[in-house]
């Protein structure tokens, strides 16, 4: 299967930055597409940033411009570098696969969504 493993999650003051990353392993034909999601405390999870096969991104209009997602293709692993952080930015962060899954021989076997195990990320003012 398919497994997702985060990490750099952490506290920071108002301002400072923050680097998460996450893996992907297991049985990966192919991945389209990465990304990180957050929840807050009464709130819904939502997007914070994706990146496709091909390098475009995509960014909530709250992070435009702090955050930089980027890719390697070749680890199946994506960063997140959060610089400016804001006490609204306080969230659980949680990793986002989207892809096909190879079966035994190698092959296309089925798509395939899944997330990570999350990590708390809090700014403090």
């Amino acid at each position: 299967q398919v497994q997702l493993v985060e990490s750099g999650g952490g506290s920071v003051q108002a301002g400072g930055s923050l680097r998460l990353s996450c893996a992907a392993s297991g049985s990966i034909f192919e991945i389209n597409a990465m990304g990180w999601y957050r929840q807050a405390p009464g709130k819904q999870r939502e997007l914070v940033a994706a990146i496709t096969s091909g390098g475009i991104t995509n960014y909530a209009d709250s992070v435009k411009g702090r955050f930089t997602i980027s890719r390697d293709n070749a680890k199946d692993t994506i960063y997140l570098q959060m610089n400016s952080l804001k006490p609204e930015d306080t969230a659980v962060y949680y990793c986002n696969v989207d892809g096909i899954k190879a079966d035994y021989d190698w092959q296309p076997e089925a798509d395939f969504n899944s997330w990570g195990q999350g990590t708390q990320v809090t700014v403090s003012s």
